[in-house]
Order: C-alpha cells, then structure tokens, then sequence
C-alpha cells in the first residue's frame, strides 16, 4: 500500500528571519551585529583614554579599529599608495593606515567662532593642517594619531563640541538650515528641536545599536536646504489649517547603492513633540530594522516594505501611545539654488554672506582666518551647509562691501562661478578605504577647466564626485553625478574614471536622473565630456528650462 504523499516541508522550516529584534531575532546574523552584541560601542571611549591612548596603535582590538572606534567619529584611513584597483581585493588590515580621520558633529552647522578656532587649532596641532566641510554639515580632520584622541576630546568638549557618534551605526549629525532663526521667509526655527533631541539622544545606549546609520534634518527653510528627501528622518517646518506652525514627518529616503527618497507620513507634529516622534521612529528602525544583511540594514528597506499607512500605525500605537493628527504638504520650494551663497538680508535687517571654498576642502589655517574676519566685521556667528559651504551670520550693511572684499582675497568666494559654487567631492582615494578613484583635486581642476572653458555659462547645475559606489556626494541627485570606477581609455589601459549619471534632482521634480547605457568617461576625459553636454543643452533648452529637465528629453546622442 502507497503511503500518503507527506506535506511539502516548507510548511514546517520557520521563515528565515531578517534579524529582527521585535519578532524574536536577537542572535547576532552577521559580523557587525556579534561585535556590537559583544560590546556597546560607546563603551570604546574609555578604552581610547585609558589603554590605546597610551600603549599606541599596535594595541588596539581590531573589533574596535575597525567597528567600535566609528562610535567616535574615527575610521582609519587609506594607507598611501594603494590603487583602486586593490579596494575590494585587500584585506582591512592591508588598506589600514596607521592614522585616523577624525569627524566633528556640528549638529544644525552652528559653530561660535571660540568653536570654529578650535578646530582650527585642532586641525594644525594634530591633522597635518587638513579640515574640509562635509555634505552634512561636519568637519572632517585627517591624520589623527591615537595617542592624540583624548586631548582632541577634551579641546572640543571645552567648548560644546563633540565627536559622539559622529559615525557608526548610530544617530548621526542632525541637519539643521544654517539661517536658522534669521531667514525672514522660515516657516519655523528648528534649532530648539535639534538642541533638544542631541541633548536628549546622543550618546544615549537606548539608540547606540542600530541596524545601520540613521541621518536626521530638522528645518523650517523654505529653500529646503536639508534636502529632506534623502534623510532617514525628516522633520519639514509647515503650517497648518488653524495657522499653527509645526513639521511634516518624513521616513525612509536614503542613496547608496539601493537609492530611495523618502516618503510623508502626513502627519502634523507640533515643535514640543519632536522629540518622541524622532525617538519613535529610530526605536521602529532598532527593533524592527533588517540586521541579517548589511547592503539591507538601512530603514528605507523597511518602509518600503510596510508602507507608510503600516509604518504610522506602528509609530502611533506601539511607539508614541497616542495618533498624530494629518496635516499639509511642504511649500514648494523658494526658487533658486539651495546653498545659502552670496549676500542676503536676515530679518532684523543685517545680512548674511554664504562662500564657497572648493568641494569643501578648507585647512586650519583658512578656519582661523575665516573666524578672524568674521570678528573683524562684527559676527560671532558662523554656519556650514549640507553643499560643503559655509556661511557668516549678522553683518550689518555698512560692512558688507568690507567683508566680501576680504573673503575673495582669501579664495573665498562669494559670487562663484557654477561651477565652484555647485560641484561637491567625497573624500576620495587620498584617505577613503572604500574608494577608486581619487576625488577633491580632479573636481578642483574641473571646476578651473569649466570656468576656462564656459565662461558665461550662468544656469544653475550640479556636479557631484564621488570616490565609489556609495554616494557619499549624492550623485543620483545631481545634475551631472559622477561614479568612480576602473575604465579602459582608448589605448586598452586600466585607469581611473567615471559613470555619468544625468539629470538627477531633488525639490519641485525629485528623481534619480537617467543613466545612459555604457556611458563612462575617464577622468582625464571629463572637461572635454561635460563641455560638450553643456553646449548641447544651452543650443537646445526651451526658455527657462532646467538641465534636468532637458536631460529627460534629449536625444542619446547629446548626452554622450
């Protein structure tokens, strides 16, 4: 007698699970989560000071070197003379240098001048000089030694800054408009909120182990400036129907490899709830987060999966104990470009004056002399921008003709070009371990190429480099983004290089460009590339029509 066919086994395995804490997952999946289980990443601090600090770099734990230091804002650097072509081939401990870079979390881009001159300071005793100006808003030094780290700690801490989780899988650096508070079209000042949640938060075990990074902005611009669209958490300053002034929430936008924009919760939250609804959502990405595999562990995988009526539901009912009431949309955003450069009323009738060093790479030397004219005509005040540019607060108007002088003699500049004022870089293979190709001089020497070549060439467009796949410098969202591989130039040699991507954007048409199959350029071919791209668009564009825009109509042949 045949026996009855036995149920498919399927029914019997448990679902693999993603790592999930809230579903029963806690063993550790992967690497990353067994060190963090083994030990809270905050707790390497003590071990900086105590041990490494003094026994040198030879003493560190790798589990540390190369995990838990990131807690504090340090990730070794690329050790000299490695090609891109070894990245992905060498061990870590191969591409380790025996130095350090070194993040400072300005939370919002506020910094006194007491704060800027100590970074400065900072920057020339122990960095070899280097500072350059992040796209979020912090300041990144290089060439840190270990035995050095305690003293750096304690120089920032004297004057309110910090280095806490300035990386890792943590809260990191809160965006905040550098206008702030001065900007007479703001629809909120955000300050408090970000103030409130870094004082409350940061550095705080409840949210030190998380899936991945979490990158927050808090503003009320109404040039949206944070670019909230591609933050894991977005607060964005509206008003409502009664005329109150709070944010609309925003979860889930995030680049990289897998890049996604975030998406409205349509929630209204009123300024004294910020706090918890931030704190709800990171908790919802802490134990709900994918932790099986790392290129997953962001929350925009998550919320795209729930979707946003599931993921308010959860934050309402598990998180908050309360329902958020439904409120508007965001205002489209002021016309014009989104950096803050150049000369601009405040609305107690001083100024501000935004400037653009070249992609953000400044040194101690330039900071101290940007804090001393900043004094000099009368500011205490001064911003860094999510654009790598920096800007200097309350300046009455009978000086602004001084200060913009001595800023340009200073390479400073206050009315760039396009070019210099729209084109960002990512660290690059000078210090990066993940990195291919080299990045801050080649974007340098375009932009002296460009201006040399197009002289009057005046439309807004944006040009962001980066060293490797994973978009530190946002290239899905520019204009003309720039993605750093090996390519083969015309005499079958491997060199550095690029893939084009075209036409991305973020604002009033959000969206990740068009991407034209096979299109690369190397880098000695990019002047040539991008002159002519830019010559088609100008003989072709309709009236005030946007790069963008064009690039979605052109024909292939233009954007090759």
């Amino acid at each position: 007698m045949t026996s009855p066919p036995r149920p498919a086994s399927r029914h019997h395995k448990r679902p693999r699970g993603e790592g999930q804490w809230a579903l029963g997952y806690r063993e550790p999946l992967n690497k990353n989560e067994e060190n963090k289980k083994n030990d809270d990443g905050l707790n390497v601090r003590q071990r900086i000071i105590d041990v490494y600090s003094k026994q040198g770099f030879d003493s560190i734990d790798p589990a540390d070197l190369r995990g838990r230091f990131r807690w504090f804002g340090l990730y070794t650097q690329r050790k000299p003379g490695i090609d891109g072509g070894k990245t992905a081939i060498l061990e870590p401990e191969e591409l380790d240098d025996r130095y350090f870079m070194l993040r400072v979390r300005i939370d919002g881009g506020q910094l006194s001048l007491e704060q800027l001159r100590t970074i400065a300071d900072i920057a020339n005793t122990y960095a070899r000089g280097t500072a350059d100006v992040t796209d979020r808003q912090n300041i990144q030094l290089h060439w840190i030694e270990v035995e050095a780290v305690p003293a750096i700690w304690e120089a920032l801490e004297a004057v309110g800054l910090s280095t806490t989780e300035a990386c890792g899988d943590t809260p990191r650096v809160m965006l905040g408009c550098p206008l702030a508070g001065i900007d007479a079209g703001e629809v909120i000042d955000a300050t408090p909120q970000i103030d409130d949640t870094v004082a409350r938060y940061i550095g705080d075990k409840a949210f030190s182990n998380l899936p991945r990074k979490f990158k927050s902005a808090m503003s009320g611009c109404p040039a949206h400036c944070t670019v909230h669209e591609i933050n894991d958490i977005a607060f964005v300053g509206v008003v409502d129907e009664q005329g109150d002034r709070g944010f609309d929430l925003w979860v889930g936008g995030g680049l990289s490899t897998n890049p996604m924009l975030a998406k409205r919760l349509g929630t209204f939250v009123r300024p004294e709830q910020v706090h918890e609804v931030w704190a709800g959502v990171i908790g919802i990405f802490r134990d709900y987060g994918y932790r099986r595999l790392r290129h997953r562990a962001r929350i925009k995988f998550l919320v795209n999966d729930w979707g946003v009526e599931r993921f308010r539901e959860v934050l309402e009912k598990e998180y908050l104990g309360y329902p958020l009431p439904d409120g508007p949309a965001p205002e489209t955003p002021r016309g014009g470009r989104r950096d803050h450069v150049g000369v601009h009323p405040q609305k107690d009738g001083n100024f501000y004056v935004g400037f653009a060093p070249k992609v953000g790479r400044l040194d101690g030397d330039k900071l101290h002399l940007i804090a001393d004219i900043a004094e000099r005509y009368g500011s205490a005040r001064v911003r860094t921008t999510v654009e790598q540019k920096m800007v200097i607060l309350d300046i009455a108007p009978d000086k602004i003709e001084g200060i913009v002088a001595d800023l340009e003699a200073a390479d400073l500049q206050v009315n760039p070009s396009t070019f210099r004022r729209q084109t960002m870089a990512c660290t690059g293979i000078e210090f990066c371990k993940l990195a291919i190709v080299e990045t801050k001089g080649l974007a340098s020497d375009l932009i002296d190429e460009l201006e040399h070549r197009l002289p009057d060439f005046g439309e807004p467009l944006t040009i962001n480099v980066n060293g490797c796949p994973n978009s530190c410098a946002r290239i899905q969202t520019a204009d003309i983004g720039l993605k750093g591989q090996l390519v083969v130039d015309a005499g079958g040699n491997q060199v550095e290089g690029f893939q084009i991507h075209l036409g991305g954007s973020l604002g009033v048409k959000p969206g990740f460009g068009r991407k034209v199959r096979g299109l690369k350029a190397t880098a000695d071919e990019l002047p040539d590339y991008i002159e002519r791209v830019l010559k088609n668009y100008q003989s072709q564009r309709n009236d005030e029509e946007t790069f963008a825009d064009w690039v979605q109509r052109a024909e292939e042949a233009d954007l090759t």
